[in-house]
């Protein structure tokens, strides 16, 4: 077993497996710490490049399963999709919901009270006041109704919006009312003053949100992204932001890292946070917890938690 978190750091392994750390080393280039045909559970670092995530894929010829500590598994699908059939690819549910969803209620508030203009005036020893609008009394809606979505609407609740609308997949009915399927969407933007997607990066979400979409938005309304960067259209975006139409938050751009000079970072009515959803403290005694919550199922031959596929059956 393969862990990006020391073993002894990990309270409650099942006894019996021999568990091995990596983490890909801060320069990407650690060397294995065992032989890779020998890893049956491979757990991929987390905040490492891409390249040092799945560098060791191609050597797992005996790995069963592959655990991200990421909720989306976008970035890892393809190649855990090469691998031998049986390999099941399970995500992180459950250790990103509550920081990402504080996230995208920090957003939300923010941008909407103007905080980054307060805090540029403050730079500038300035007192500037003024009128900003409040959540309280607004409508969102949230693209991307799953455990993060759901989370989401959780922490507006005490916030006293006007009413909250649910878009995912498909339609279902929930205790606190229906969640619409995606084809609801234009019908469902005009009465929106807050979207925040939390949805994951799929060929039917990359570039949803695009130019015919942000038009559909009301005068002023305000984009959260605490999804996928691809998930928008950057160039679509910037034309709504330059035109003073749509503000907008984002914690992922596209591209990602937003480099230097790229117009994005001085568009107008723009709050750019660096994919900082997940990192924070909640996130490594839930990523703990989740490990050796596996980890037991695993060597108990229990059902795995999360898993998004097996390779080697339809659709893996």
């Amino acid at each position: 077993m393969w862990l990006p978190i020391p073993p002894d750091e990990i309270e409650g392994l099942p006894a019996g497996p021999r568990y091995l750390f990596w983490d890909g080393g801060e320069d990407g280039r650690q060397e294995f710490p065992g032989d890779p045909a020998e890893c049956v559970f491979y757990v991929v670092p987390y905040m490492t490049p891409l390249p040092v995530r799945v560098r060791p894929l191609a050597h797992l010829s005996g790995v069963r399963v592959v655990q991200t500590l990421t909720a989306g598994v976008d970035d890892v699908m393809g190649p855990v999709s090469a691998l031998g059939p049986g390999v099941r690819l399970c995500n992180a549910r459950g250790v990103h919901e509550a920081s990402t969803a504080e996230l995208a209620l920090t957003l939300t508030l923010a941008s909407l009270r103007g905080v980054p203009g307060f805090v540029r005036a403050q730079q500038q020893e300035r007192w500037e006041g003024g009128f900003h609008p409040a959540l309280a009394d607004r409508s969102v809606l949230i693209v991307g109704y799953g455990a993060i979505g759901s989370a989401i609407e959780d922490r507006l609740t005490p916030f006293e919006v006007a009413r909250v609308a649910r878009v995912a997949r498909s339609a279902r009915t929930t205790a606190r009312g229906p969640v619409h399927p995606l084809t609801d969407l234009p019908a469902l933007l005009p009465d929106a003053d807050v979207v925040i997607l939390a949805t994951p990066l799929t060929e039917t979400t990359r570039h949803l949100v695009n130019a015919d979409f942000l038009a559909r938005m009301k005068d002023g309304a305000l984009l959260v992204n605490v999804a996928r960067g691809p998930v928008v259209e950057t160039k679509a975006l910037l034309a709504e932001l330059e035109s003073g139409r749509l503000t907008a938050a984002l914690d992922v751009t596209d591209p990602e890292p937003l480099p230097p000079g790229h117009p994005l970072w001085q568009a107008p009515g723009v709050l750019i946070s660096p994919h900082v959803g997940g990192p924070s403290s909640a996130f490594r005694p839930r990523a703990r917890r989740l490990l050796a919550d596996q980890l037991t199922r695993f060597v108990n031959r229990e059902p795995l938690r999360n898993v998004i596929l097996t390779t080697g059956e339809s659709g893996g």
